[in-house]
Formats: C-alpha cells, sequence, structure tokens
C-alpha cells in the first residue's frame, strides 16, 4: 500500500478531500472510535458525492501504516476493502 501525505493523518478534518484506490472521497467526520488507554482507535467517515456512497478508514493512533484499513459501507455493514493506495 502507497501512502502520501500532505498533513499528518490526526489533522483530517470534515470537508477534507482524500484520494483511496483512485476515487475522490470527501471526509465527513474524525473521531476516537475506542480508546484503550494506551491507543485509541480513529475512525474517518468518508464519502463519495457522485455515488452517495459511505466508507470508513479505521486506524490506531500510535501504529498509522501497520494498522490502517479501509471499509465500504454495503448494505447495513461495512466489509472491509483492499486499500491499495491512500492520498491527502
Amino acid at each position: 500500500m502507497k501512502i502520501k501525505s500532505s498533513k499528518p493523518i490526526a489533522q483530517l478534518k470534515k470537508g477534507d478531500k482524500v484520494k483511496i484506490n483512485g476515487m475522490q472521497l470527501e471526509v465527513d467526520a474524525h473521531y476516537v472510535f475506542e480508546d484503550y488507554k494506551t491507543t485509541k482507535e480513529m475512525l474517518i467517515e468518508l464519502f463519495d458525492s457522485k455515488t452517495d456512497k459511505d466508507y470508513q478508514l479505521r486506524y490506531f493512533d500510535d501504529q498509522v501504516e501497520d494498522t490502517i484499513k479501509f471499509y465500504e459501507l454495503k448494505v447495513i455493514v461495512y466489509e472491509e476493502v483492499e486499500l491499495k493506495s491512500l492520498e491527502w
């Protein structure tokens, strides 16, 4: 997986653009999903305004590159999708 960033991932906020696997997505929210005291699982909610599909990026704040995963909302659950490229 290839990551190209213009700022730390922790600074992504609502309205920022993210390119994932060639798709241009927009950040809807970025928050702590689960606090484990020694690390935090972070969640970035994304959407594609052209297709009206919802996506998520999930990662642990102390191990971003090793733990980042990409999900697509399918009916009522998020299913993991292979993350090939990520850019913001």
